[in-house]
């Protein structure tokens, strides 16, 4: 039985990078990026280098054609911005975002022309961060992925339009045929993140712990985003916005749908990985 094709966009990327060895064994695996390297000049193999903003999409297309699904990692950063900086909200990191709407809106328009049946977008948790405001403030308890969106950064803003834009596509407004959708609201995909926390600053580590998403829960995501046979909602829209992160015991995002519509079943809770280190946190703050 030959494998399923799965184009990887920002294959380069750390996220992309954290999960591409097994997806390689898994699927027929099509990655593409503007680079061949990884940022620590590690080679990616396989790499199709191309750059997907580019508005004719001739020019990257037969890289779509034949395959079941597409993972868009692609991100353009503003020279001198960390890629997923919030904090600058200036005219640079606008524009970045600008172009990353675009380059979105190439994927989507990509996929539907050559026949993809499913893209998976890496959205951001920042795409509604303005209600973790509210959380730390003791105003709310949990945010549910089908909350409207809310953000008050120019990252967060381009990530809610990635969902925007994905909607339309999954009506089927757009020539017709229907476009499966994923949207992946990444959380905190890092193990050093507690290693950050201050002693005795339990908010900052509630929500390190909270965010958190371990490399195997990241790729069990990823491969039931993408196997999943049905996530059409009530009204038959084959939309889905899932949290990207672990089974958090600290976690204020839900993943209730992603275990309903998916069957995730994370195997990490920050709780248990970390429970040293919350110890040695909680210790200081009742100093």
């Amino acid at each position: 039985m030959a494998k399923r094709r799965v184009v990887l966009t920002g294959a380069a990327g750390y996220v992309a990078q954290r999960m591409f060895t097994e997806l390689s064994a898994r699927w027929d695996l099509v990655p593409i990026d503007v680079r061949a390297t990884t940022r620590d000049g590690k080679p990616v193999p396989g790499v199709v280098v191309a750059d997907l903003t580019n508005p004719d999409r001739n020019a990257y297309r037969q890289h779509f054609r034949g395959a079941d699904a597409v993972i868009h990692c692609g991100f353009v950063s503003a020279p001198d911005l960390d890629a997923t900086t919030w904090q600058d909200n200036g005219d640079a990191k606008f524009w970045a975002e600008h172009t990353n709407i675009a380059l979105a809106y190439n994927v989507y328009r990509t996929a539907l022309e050559e026949g993809v049946r499913r893209v998976v977008v890496a959205s951001s948790n920042h795409a509604a961060d303005y209600y973790e405001r509210l959380i730390w403030t003791g105003k709310m308890e949990m945010v549910t992925p089908d909350m409207p969106h809310r953000s008050d950064n120019w990252y967060g803003w381009a990530k809610a339009a990635y969902e925007l834009l994905g909607f339309v596509f999954a009506t089927g407004k757009v020539e017709g045929r229907k476009l499966e959708i994923v949207q992946w609201r990444i959380g905190g995909p890092r193990d050093d993140d507690i290693d950050q926390v201050k002693p005795g600053d339990i908010k900052v580590m509630h929500r390190a712990l909270g965010a958190y998403l371990s490399r195997r829960d990241q790729l069990q995501q990823a491969i039931r985003m993408v196997e999943a046979p049905d996530i059409a909602d009530e009204h038959g829209v084959p939309f889905l916005v899932v949290y990207g992160i672990s089974g958090n015991t600290h976690r204020f995002w839900s993943i209730a749908n992603a275990r309903e519509k998916i069957g995730y079943e994370p195997e990490d809770d920050s709780q248990i990985n970390f429970a040293d280190k919350i110890a040695a946190i909680a210790r200081a703050a009742k100093r």
